[in-house]
């Protein structure tokens, strides 16, 4: 796999309304999966006996899983977390729960993923720093759990940096996360309500300290406009559910700005979505096409657009990764945002 890389969001062992097939068509690497909804549902010796994720789900790319502590913390009204862990109610049925580091370590091995991420705690981008330090430090001991209780030799296990937005926190935590020598790191606990330019400023200071030999990988984050920004910051590794979830709204992404395919204007447009986007989609398909399919209602619609958006995504990474190579990433950067429409964000590390 070579980086940056954009990574589509296969929560329960399925990107939603796309089929592996068409993932692979789309030029797509490497998937995001749930290690918290597959524990739940269907729980991961059913997994396991299917002979592991990727045979479970069809899937002969890479996976990375993530290791739960975003969905638990969405769901803090039904958790608490002390030192050992993670103690919560399923949102599915009520029935309680715990996640250690050791356990979600063990669990993700079961998966079999070829990335695992450790298990952290997140706090809102607000918080206290006294609670954002509790929480970083505890996710710093947290790492150094997981990272001895690993036992797959063909699974790599990556840190997440921590710290909410304080930047002397963020440091500290990069500094002793590199300290540990994972195979890979993650920033994480940001794009949860904090301004935007206040999270890139936390993606500098953190992927400054990072080694640059090994992935960073900024999660949850995913728009044209946010890749890009980070990319500049030296981030190698992006997940976001934004192009499906976009799609299933009638949003379609294209290299010269967002088409909103309930409007008038495309319902006798015979053009394709994106005249440069060589996916299946823009192959067969008009806007005036997809366009009907949403007004009728026809699921068809969000699948197309869905195939087209992952494919604009991973296909940005691709070209910022030929514009790295040839010295020219800040000229192709500008001019991407241009197109866009976007803020155009000064460049980081």
């Amino acid at each position: 796999m070579q980086t940056p890389v954009f990574m589509p969001v296969g929560t329960q062992a399925s990107v939603k309304g796309v089929a592996p097939s068409e993932l692979h068509g789309c030029g797509v690497a490497m998937l995001l999966a749930n290690a918290y909804h597959l524990y739940l549902r269907p729980g991961a010796d059913v997994i396991e006996q299917a002979g592991g994720l990727h045979r479970f789900m069809a899937w002969d790319g890479s996976i990375l899983t993530d290791s739960g502590g975003f969905q638990i913390f969405s769901l803090a009204r039904l958790s608490n977390v002390d030192d050992d862990g993670y103690h919560f109610a399923s949102h599915l049925d009520g029935s309680r729960h715990s996640f250690t580091p050791e356990s979600v370590v063990a669990l993700q091995e079961a998966l079999g993923s070829d990335v695992a991420m450790v298990l952290d705690q997140l706090v809102p981008g607000d918080a206290p720093e006294a609670l954002a330090r509790e929480a970083a430090e505890r996710t710093l001991r947290w790492a150094a759990r997981a990272k001895g209780a690993a036992r797959r030799a063909d699974q790599l296990t990556f840190a997440i940096v921590q710290g909410a937005t304080y930047s002397h926190l963020r440091r500290e935590q990069a500094r002793s996360l590199a300290e540990l020598d994972f195979p890979g790191y993650a920033i994480g606990g940001l794009w949860v309500g904090e301004e935007r330019a206040l999270g890139l400023e936390m993606v500098s200071e953190s992927a400054a300290l990072l080694p640059q030999e090994k992935p960073r990988y900024l999660m949850g984050v995913g728009t044209p406009e946010d890749i890009l920004d980070a990319i500049a910051r030296g981030v190698d590794m992006f997940d976001c559910v934004y192009p499906t979830r976009s799609a299933r709204h009638a949003l379609a992404l294209t290299s010269r700005g967002r088409l909103n395919l309930r409007n008038a204007a495309h319902v006798r447009d015979d053009a394709p979505l994106d005249p440069t986007c060589a996916c299946a989609t823009c192959a067969s398909f008009s806007r005036a096409y997809l366009a009907h399919c949403f007004r009728a209602g026809e699921q068809l619609g969000a699948r197309l657009v869905s195939v087209h958006n992952i494919a604009v995504l991973v296909t940005l990474a691709r070209q910022a990764r030929e514009a790295i190579v040839a010295g020219t990433f800040e000229a192709f950067r500008r001019g991407r945002l241009d197109l866009l429409g976007g803020a155009i964000a000064a460049g980081g590390a």
